[in-house]
């Protein structure tokens, strides 16, 4: 690799491990290098204590972060035996993520001294040197090597390079100076007018396989494909100048471009024009990493996504043309128009990234991508895309909340790369979120599309109790018990034999497992719950085939779970599953006509079971068979005393809820099977389970 070129992320297979060793020790030391230069640009001391923005924590902290890290990462793969100042790796840790505009944070921390930080990354480049020239190595490195860990430290340096950099952009000038590692650009002229590009209809296949021989994070992996519409794009990124039209139109000022959390957002910070962007008099200037310079139109605005959001709508309103940001899918149709590669290991990009031209954004017409220019580098390109998991997401055990928390809706997506973004960063499928204030080298391409942006869920369900019911019905067995809903749907099937098999309903249907094993055999299944919460898991599953959620492990530490009906053997049976929120003892006229009815730890959770069992025969055809599943846990916080169907002292004797089933039910029902003992285990935490048995009667309505 030519020296002046910043290494880029190395290949990870291959036969010769000592040929990788060295790559991946260059890699980190160059890598370090580069991040410890950033720091230079800090005038003084003082400048390492004093915030450059409120809601994030002060340099010291992320000079020290990505150190603390390695080590920390390390010594969770079992590379390094001890750590090397658990005091830093402590105090280091945590706190990146940059809060709500509006959560300020005063809390006060006592930062040790810059010159005591640098010591101690030198005495982690030490440790983790030493690592790599002596640990074990297998080829290839995977995401289960002891290596991966390597690797995800010296990228995550990489990412701190450049959210490093935009702190030090913010910072006050007294306290930042020029370095010659980071010479800006100095070129501009007069802005393009920007032009339309059409891009036609296409389909995009995105998502790493375990297989693939670079680092990536968690998001990554996956798969997610989908069908394109043609659509139009700008041919360059929006410039300066082309903003400023916005600006000069008071676009600032008028609420009615902006979405309700911009509009909160600007009457907060209250922006009258780009952030980085300063007034003097008639003039304009733009605020570099280390210097102010005269304004260069023609080099792209950077803004966060309220801002580019906010112009798209009033774009709109000048074209009349349904103008807006482009999603990740549309982004990656971009890329493959312009017939774009991954960057050559020993060449200069064809772009302004990976630190290979300025540190700087440069004029929006110096890189052309086939029909466009800088669909790749320059700033980052915002997209309407809120991250989500591709299909078959995992969370990587060395870094459980990499990406975890950022499935909140609130973190959008860009992709392309700025002038800064090196190793996975400038790789085409890095998926990098961002909170929609916060403001990164980022700007943006606008498209003109008829068809909306899609959103995709990304919510993992938190709620303890909704995570313990979906885990109960779609998770793990444990212990060698199996499915209680999969059981009991199976014992219903049994029992129907040859009769009709149009209807059924899923009464108290919780998470609705059941519902779907009933669709095995029925035409229609009904699945019924009195918590709109429970049903919610159901529906998400009927219509997305998915469900993801958190299991509490032990205290705040959790895992992340996703699954699907296709895992279960259950795709394609939801278009016979419908999930309806109702009350078991005041169920609407409708609901009747049923082949079968299934009650599963139901009777003992009612108001009223008397009201429920008296009528539960006109729901019924004649000759159609009643489930009831119940561990009989009578408890008078959900049914009073009097209420109880058994489990009490009658007439002298013990009377239990088996016969008061035989009380009520025996007008219209006989019992064909049963009682059966049934066992369930709810997980509760990764050490503690609920073992029950729940007695199955089975009964058919008399004719």
């Amino acid at each position: 690799m030519p020296r002046n070129l910043f290494n880029r992320t190395p290949m990870l297979a291959g036969s010769d491990d000592q040929a990788l060793r060295e790559e991946v020790r260059s890699y980190f030391h160059a890598t370090c290098d580069r991040y410890e230069r950033l720091f230079e640009t800090l005038a003084c001391d003082d400048a390492y204590y004093r915030k450059p923005i409120a809601l994030r924590h002060p340099l010291i902290f992320y000079y020290g972060h990505t150190a603390t890290f390695f080590v920390n990462k390390l010594v969770l793969a079992g590379l390094l035996e001890q750590r090397i100042d658990p005091e830093f790796e402590s105090i280091f840790a945590v706190g990146v993520d940059e809060m709500s505009w509006d959560d300020l944070d005063d809390a006060h921390y006592d930062w040790p001294r810059v010159d005591a930080v640098r010591a101690y990354r030198a005495r982690m480049r030490e440790r983790v040197d030493e690592v790599v020239r002596s640990a074990p190595l297998e080829l290839p490195v995977s995401w289960d090597s002891p290596w991966w860990a390597i690797m995800m430290g010296i990228e995550h340096e990489r990412i701190h390079l450049e959210t490093s950099s935009v702190l030090i952009r913010q910072h006050a000038l007294a306290f930042v100076r020029p370095h010659p590692a980071f010479v800006p650009c100095t070129i501009s002229g007069v802005a393009p007018d920007n032009a339309l590009v059409d891009i036609p209809a296409g389909a995009v296949r995105l998502g790493k396989d375990k297989a693939d021989p670079y680092y990536g994070w968690d998001n990554e992996y996956g798969l997610h494909a989908a069908d394109i519409p043609a659509f139009q794009a700008a041919r360059h990124l929006v410039s300066n100048a082309e903003f400023y039209a916005f600006v000069a139109d008071g676009g600032y000022a008028d609420d009615c471009w902006w979405l309700e959390e911009g509009r909160a957002w600007k009457g907060f910070a209250q922006a009258t024009h780009p952030t980085f962007w300063i007034r003097e008099g008639e003039n304009w200037q733009l605020r570099l990493m280390t210097e102010v310079v005269a304004m260069p139109w023609d080099w792209p605005v950077e803004a966060n996504y309220h801002e580019a959001k906010a112009f798209c709508n009033w774009k709109a309103e000048q074209t009349g043309q349904p103008v807006r940001l482009p999603t990740e899918d549309e982004w990656h149709r971009l890329y493959e128009h312009s017939g774009l590669a991954e960057i050559a290991p020993d060449q200069v990009a064809p772009a302004n990234i990976h630190l290979d031209r300025y540190a700087s954004s440069c004029p929006v017409t110096e890189f052309r991508h086939g029909e466009l220019y800088d669909v790749v580098g320059n700033v980052w390109q915002w997209t309407e895309t809120p991250i989500y998991p591709f299909e078959g997401f995992k969370v990587h055990p060395l870094y459980d909340d990499f990406t975890t928390p950022t499935f909140d809706g609130r973190h959008n997506l860009f992709k392309g790369g700025s002038w800064i973004s090196c190793g996975n960063e400038a790789r085409s499928g890095a998926r990098y979120a961002f909170r929609r204030h916060f403001f990164q080298h980022a700007g943006f391409r606008y498209v003109v599309a008829d068809a909306a942006a899609v959103e995709t869920a990304s919510h993992y369900e938190t709620d303890k109790l909704l995570s313990e019911y979906a885990e109960f019905h779609y998770g793990d067995t444990y212990f060698g018990v199996p499915s209680f809903p999969r059981a009991l749907a199976q014992l219903a099937i049994r029992a129907m034999g040859d009769k009709p098999a149009q209807k059924a309903l899923d009464l108290g249907c919780a998470a609705g497992r059941a519902s779907f094993e009933l669709a095995r055999h029925f035409e229609h299944v009904t699945g019924i719950d009195f918590s709109a919460r429970f049903i919610g898991l159901g529906v998400q599953l009927a219509e997305t085939g998915v469900l993801r959620y958190t299991l509490a492990d032990e205290g705040e530490l959790v895992q992340y779970q996703e699954r699907k009906l296709a895992d279960l053997g259950l795709d394609g049976l939801a278009g016979k599953v419908e999930f309806l929120q109702g009350d078991a003892c005041n169920l609407k006229p409708l609901f009747s006509g049923y082949d079968l009815i299934l009650a599963a730890n139901l009777i003992d959770r009612l108001y009223s079971p008397a009201k429920f069992l008296s009528t539960v025969h006109e729901r019924l055809n004649p000759g159609g068979i009643l489930l009831i599943a119940s561990p009989y846990t009578w408890l008078p916080e959900h049914t009073r005393r009097e209420e109880w169907v058994g489990g009490f002292k009658k007439d002298g004797e013990s009377f239990t809820t088996l016969d008061g089933l035989k009380e009520m039910l025996g007008a219209h029902f006989r019992l064909i099977e049963g009682p059966l003992e049934v066992p369930f285990v709810i997980r509760e935490t990764r050490r503690k389970f609920q073992h029950t048995l729940s007695e199955v009667t089975i009964w058919e309505r008399k004719v």
